[in-house]
């Protein structure tokens, strides 16, 4: 058994913590949400109330790192997507997780799992690896790879990185926000997605086979083009099917997982796409 803390209970967060908790770990997780501390204890995750600020953190964080081995940050960055970078001074998220850095230090965490993004890629390459080099070209994208790399440098826990394509779930799914639309860009686009069930399984299997000091990237090897899989998943839905823009195509970004499933031996399960 392993003591596990999750920074950040959302989407993701709680179903993983439940998922630890049933394979037989103890697990502490965190909201920002009062109301959300009783369906945290319910679900047998023991809850704390953490805020991140950009210049102060919750008064409870020591008690929420107490004795865990391996804690894991899932918390987004909420940024605007195209926020010009040279004029954002404040770097809000990264100056949260450095305040955090020094309470790890002091902990028993010997191990930290960053849930990050491929947009800390750009888009002018076709096919990305792990051994891409970083471009990314949104804010968000801009300070998540700043903050994975304060966290790879520090000498005092080993740093793994898991960057994510694009989440779906059974609540989750693009398509939603895609249906009726008109005049969309990129139908040619691969799309690079993953659902939430493989996110689970990966960050299982991560600690499971203690692969730390990695950077792993994580979509399932499932690449249609935008148009052929909306298209499909807005008919599956009965939705007003999305119209795509052919003279508005250049992006041709494919993001392998081929290290997950060789270091791994993962296999992702295709039927949830």
């Amino acid at each position: 058994m392993k003591q596990i803390s999750i920074l950040g209970c959302g989407w993701l967060g709680f179903p993983l913590a439940k998922r630890l908790i049933l394979n037989g770990n103890s697990v502490k997780g965190s909201t920002t949400s009062e109301d959300k501390l009783s369906i945290l204890e319910d679900a047998g995750i023991n809850p704390f109330l953490v805020t991140l600020e950009r210049e102060s953190i919750s008064e409870n964080i020591d008690t929420f790192l107490a004795e865990s081995e391996i804690l894991i940050i899932d918390i987004p960055p909420k940024l605007r997507g195209n926020q010009d970078f040279s004029t954002s001074l404040e770097m809000t998220f990264v100056k949260k997780i450095q305040n955090l850095i020094p309470f790890i230090e002091k902990s028993s965490v010997s191990k930290v799992l960053f849930v990050s993004s491929t947009s800390v890629y750009g888009d002018d390459n076709e096919w990305i690896t792990e051994e891409t080099i970083a471009n990314p070209d949104t804010e968000s994208g801009r300070q998540l790879l700043l903050t994975e790399e304060i966290l790879q440098k520090n000498q005092n826990f080993e740093t793994t990185i898991l960057r994510f394509g694009g989440l779906i779930g059974e609540d989750r799914h693009p398509v939603k926000f895609l249906t009726g639309k008109e005049n969309l860009e990129n139908p040619d686009a691969p799309v690079n997605l993953i659902h939430q069930n493989d996110c689970i399984s990966i960050i299982e299997e991560i600690i499971k086979q203690s692969k730390w000091n990695e950077v792993f990237n994580a979509t399932a090897p499932f690449h249609p083009t935008r148009e052929e899989y909306y298209t499909q998943k807005a008919k599956e839905r009965n939705l007003v099917l999305p119209k795509f823009n052919s003279e508005k195509s250049n992006m041709k970004k494919v993001i392998s997982s081929k290290k997950i499933e060789t270091i791994l031996n993962y296999k992702f399960d295709l039927e949830e796409y």
